[in-house]
């Protein structure tokens, strides 16, 4: 438990723009410890609250889903986030993505699944990656990944 409350307080500090100098003058000004490998959890727990109370908000990954387990998924998600970044998209969120799979293969595919990283069939993954690479090419746009395997 207290590697994970070192870990939020690193990332408090970090949100709150403190450096590590900052962050063992808040923890000695708490605990009387500059050092979290000194502190019990009780003492990694004050410096937390304290964070707290400066402004941190910590937000559960578990709202979040997970990253897709395949490359080929993971390459529609880099694929759609840089149209975002490039101003193509109404809507760059998942949500986004789900819809445009849902109106661009509807009349395809004969079954669209809810969410994209639920997609198994290799052939419509490469259908999606290809649409999104068209799109991108249209809008002349040189996506960054593009870059490393050249």
């Amino acid at each position: 438990m207290s590697r994970a409350l070192q870990q939020k307080i690193h990332v408090g500090c970090r949100k709150l723009g403190l450096d590590s100098d900052g962050r063992r003058d808040l923890q000695l000004a708490v605990t009387g410890k500059a050092s979290m490998k000194d502190m019990n959890e009780a003492e990694l727990n004050s410096v937390l609250k304290r964070l707290k109370t400066d402004g941190f908000k910590a937000s559960s990954g578990s709202k979040k889903h997970k990253l897709a387990s395949r490359a080929d998924l993971r390459l529609v998600h880099v694929l759609w986030r840089e149209l975002g970044a490039a101003g193509e998209l109404r809507d760059s969120s998942r949500k986004g993505l789900n819809k445009f799979i849902r109106a661009r293969f509807e009349t395809t595919w004969q079954s669209i699944p809810a969410d994209v990283d639920m997609l198994r069939q290799h052939d419509q993954i490469d259908q999606v990656i290809q649409a999104l690479k068209s799109w991108g090419k249209r809008a002349d746009i040189e996506f960054a990944w593009e870059d490393h395997q050249r």
